[in-house]
């Protein structure tokens, strides 16, 4: 089962080698949600994405927070609370623990990976409710073997605003790897055009970008689309995305801690 925020994050991703410039701790962009429903897009759930420092023995990762919770006028319908969690190294946007947790309509999961670079291996944990245990949990405990540069879906969303985009000449294309659901996951995309769009935040210029995902999460091969601004902070205002069921929006509605 693909949960609501994986279907925005996938609609987010992007890949290349870089160095962050572009974000920092104290950021905090929010998110309106919205799903077509009966022809109409309708606003159903807000999305936030945080970054904040967290020390730790060895020195201080970044804490990548992203969130999803529908409207309370939603809840009943299907009440989504659903959290996406990365810690990277601040500077090369390098992953070392993912956590995953979904609650969905009475659906729950838990994930977490433990990335271990030197050996290119990831040690998986993937939780789920079960009526056939007295905990009510099964756990699975996996080491998954992945490629150099393999990533999480939260570190890859950061690291696309990591990117040099303006060097990038319109129609570049190119492929990468995220990990999910102990899989490896292929993506592409493609440098589609600059346009200025109208946002909650202003008027902006930003990079389009089509995104293509080998898998079922997303849909057709001209439907899903990320606008990022094109100045330094490449703030993510404005996603396309189709489904299975249909298609949805991400839209900014606020964006505070910027670094540039």
């Amino acid at each position: 089962m693909k949960s609501f925020l994986s279907i925005v994050l996938f609609s987010l991703a992007f890949i290349m080698n870089a160095q962050n410039n572009a974000f920092q701790s104290g950021e905090k962009l929010v998110f309106t949600a919205s799903y077509n429903m009966s022809g109409l897009m309708t606003d159903i759930a807000q999305v936030s994405m945080e970054a904040n420092n967290v020390k730790t023995k060895s020195g201080t990762l970044l804490h990548l927070k992203c969130a999803a919770t529908t409207y309370k006028k939603w809840d009943n319908f299907f009440k989504v609370r659903d959290l996406y969690e990365s810690f990277i190294n601040p500077k090369t946007v390098t992953p070392y623990l993912y956590k995953r947790e979904i609650s969905e309509g009475g659906y729950y999961k838990y994930v977490k990976y433990n990335f271990k670079h030197k050996s290119k291996t990831v040690k998986s944990l993937i939780r789920k409710k079960s009526k056939n245990f007295e905990s009510g949990f099964w756990d699975r405990n996996n080491t998954v073997k992945i490629k150099s540069g393999t990533r999480d879906i939260v570190s890859t969303i950061y690291y696309l605003r990591s990117l040099d985009i303006k060097k990038a000449p319109i129609g570049a294309s190119d492929t990468f790897t995220v990990l999910f659901d102990n899989k490896e996951t292929k993506f592409s995309f493609t440098y589609v055009k600059k346009e200025t769009i109208n946002t909650a935040i202003g008027s902006k210029e930003c990079y389009k970008l089509k995104i293509s995902v080998a898998s079922d999460v997303l849909k057709g091969s001209n439907s899903n689309f990320l606008w990022l601004t094109a100045d330094e902070n490449k703030i993510p205002v404005f996603a396309k995305f189709k489904v299975a069921v249909g298609n949805g929006e991400l839209k900014i509605k606020s964006a505070t801690g910027l670094k540039n």
